[in-house]
């Protein structure tokens, strides 16, 4: 489970709260399957929100607890049923680092090429 600065869980908090839960999870408890939509979630959203139905607070803390440390994620909130989950993307796909690339490759020389076209250089000149 990933411990985050206070500053950081009050920022993911703000973050958060236009959010709609992702996944819900009821009467059967965390299974695998719903385990594997929270990584998918996850993966894909960075910041997520997890409905629990029927379970009593405390038991809502310690599946918390388990869903962060079986997923490597940060606990960033826990109010009523709702639980908020935060794990940062793995470094290949983070939009701001290939937006980066997408700069760089875009800077660098062209090799030159022979046109098509001819050379619009040259003017006409009417005789």
């Amino acid at each position: 489970m990933i411990e985050l600065p206070p500053a950081r869980r009050r920022a993911l908090r703000a973050r958060a709260h236009s959010l709609h839960p992702v996944v819900s999870i009821s009467q059967h408890g965390l299974s695998e399957a719903v385990l594997a939509e929270i990584d998918r979630s996850l993966k894909a959203h960075e910041l997520i929100k997890v409905r629990v139905y029927g379970i009593e607070r405390d038991d809502r803390e310690a599946l918390m607890a388990d869903i962060c440390a079986r997923l490597n994620a940060a606990p960033v909130q826990h109010i009523g049923n709702i639980l908020v989950i935060f794990r940062e993307k793995p470094a290949e796909q983070n939009p701001v680092q290939k937006t980066a690339a997408k700069k760089e490759a875009r800077t660098k020389p062209r090799a030159k090429t022979a046109s098509a076209k001819p050379a619009l250089a040259r003017r006409r000149t009417s005789a």
